[in-house]
């Protein structure tokens, strides 16, 4: 882009600023047009009703965020979000058992999702590089020459004015209008992969006891897998403000806690182990019960669009909408925004750009929709070889094989959570190292309870644990 151009980019959430941001260092101007009214500090707003729940920032998210901003992380941290070591600081029981506790080869950011868009959108404020439009909706694009020029925004009163663009970035999430927007440019819409297990969430916030959201490891429990049932899973998370971030979930066909009095018992009930419920049993709740159904894992293809407008890019959710409960849209919307400032600074056209977006998604793409696609009940409408090949089947027994592996095993473990941290490409878990590796490695006893240290015990008072080293 020259430095006489103009971005415009639509939506002022995680994936919006970030975008805008790597915008800023190669164009003349930017704007950024946001429909809400942003709060001033760390708060919700309708736009990212899915911020009520559990959130992470995965170790590449993170680093991909510090290094188009750097200081975010520490930001974070001073603001009281926790840098979870994985497998060190969390117990995990996944749906093939107990994960042991290994030395922690990467890392996690947990914080309240009000928390971090804050600390994001204030550094990239703070620059100076942008305008930023508030109340302001884009309802159309506009066209001309087989390039888009600008957009149609409607204003808070109702008046619509038209925003000239050099180039225009949709970032307005899984609501996003691209596909009337292109209709009404007789444009047809980019081909579109869905995978949706119906997941649905379920959160309150809770007091952590004292100490315990900088000592107490993060908490995530699944239920016993039965291919044929939904599934059911809770995490306790530690977050600012020494509270504890409760999320339960659930596939298709299962059900949430319809009330503040059923939460914890939904937990004992529902989940594999007490564990999650004896945590939240006798700490404060804070927040009533907060309920959402929008974790479809959605992808769309505008890079293969052979009549792609020319000054059209789509970021983040609006792109590829993942399920919340791998913790991999944020890093997804980091890993555009990079994507988006290398290309530019190597003068691609639009659709080299699109390209390259599109493959900083694929791993966290396939790494979510593969695991989806195996519960009852999914729903599964795509092209993706990978998810409705003859081969899927074979490639889910050995997913399992793997996750048996990595809870005994501290290199495959290691090697897995690279990849889950999207540190490390997919592909490596299909590497000849890795394959010799699963073969190679020995095996630790399996676990039959939560690997919990007794100063933690204390901590949290649930002195009745104990570690049981096999099962």
């Amino acid at each position: 882009m020259s430095r006489s151009s103009h971005a415009v980019v639509l939506g002022g959430g995680l994936a919006g600023t970030l975008a805008a941001h790597a915008l800023a260092r190669h164009a003349g101007s930017v704007t950024v047009l946001e429909r809400d009214v942003l709060p001033e500090g760390p708060g919700h707003r309708r736009g990212v009703p899915q911020a009520r729940h559990a959130h992470l920032l995965w170790s590449n998210g993170a680093r991909v965020i510090d290094a188009l901003l750097p200081g975010t992380t520490d930001r974070l941290l001073a603001a009281g979000a926790r840098r979870i070591g994985f497998q060190g600081d969390q117990v995990t029981l996944t749906v093939r058992g107990w994960q042991h506790r290994f030395e922690p080869t990467q890392f996690a950011v947990l914080c309240t999702r009000p928390l971090l868009d804050w600390i994001v959108r204030d550094q990239v404020l703070r620059t100076g590089r942008l305008h930023l439009r508030q109340g302001a909706e884009a309802v159309a694009l506009r066209a001309g020459g087989g390039r888009i020029t600008g957009v149609r925004v409607r204003e808070a009163d109702g008046r619509e004015t038209d925003v000239d663009a050099d180039l225009v970035v949709d970032a307005t999430g899984r609501a996003s209008g691209l596909r009337h927007w292109l209709a009404d440019l007789d444009v047809r819409p980019p081909d579109k992969d869905v995978v949706d297990a119906g997941i649905g969430y379920a959160t309150r916030l809770f007091a952590a006891p004292p100490g315990a959201t900088g000592a107490f490891p993060a908490v995530n429990v699944g239920a016993p897998h039965d291919p044929d049932e939904p599934a059911h899973f809770g995490v306790v998370y530690p977050v600012e403000d020494d509270r504890w971030i409760v999320t339960l979930s659930c596939t298709r066909g299962g059900t949430l806690p319809a009330h503040e009095d059923d939460f914890e018992a939904f937990a004992r009930a529902r989940l594999g182990h007490p564990l999650v419920a004896d945590l939240i049993g006798s700490v404060e709740p804070l927040t009533p019960v907060f309920h959402s159904r929008s974790g479809a894992n959605r992808r769309l293809y505008p890079e293969r669009h052979d009549g792609w407008p020319d000054g059209l890019l789509v970021v983040g959710d609006s792109l590829t909408a993942f399920n919340p409960v791998y913790g991999h849209g944020m890093s997804a919307a980091a890993r555009c925004a990079a994507a988006l400032d290398r290309e530019l600074a190597a003068g691609a056209d639009t659709r080299r750009i699109q390209e390259a977006i599109g493959a900083a998604v694929d791993d966290p793409w396939i790494l979510a929709a593969s695991k989806d696609a195996g519960y009852a009940g999914c729903r599964i409408d795509a092209t993706d070889p990978r998810l409705v090949g003859e081969h899927t089947a074979q490639q889910m027994r050995f997913a399992d094989a793997i996750i048996d592996k990595s809870l005994v095993a501290p290199e495959v473990c290691a090697t897995v959570t690279g990849v889950i941290s999207l540190s490390a490409g997919q592909a490596e878990l299909g590497s000849s190292r890795f394959l010799s590796l699963m073969h190679r490695e020995g095996s630790l006893p399996k676990l039959s309870g939560p690997p919990l240290r007794p100063e933690e015990l204390d901590l949290v008072r649930l002195p009745a644990y104990r570690r049981v080293p096999s099962a």
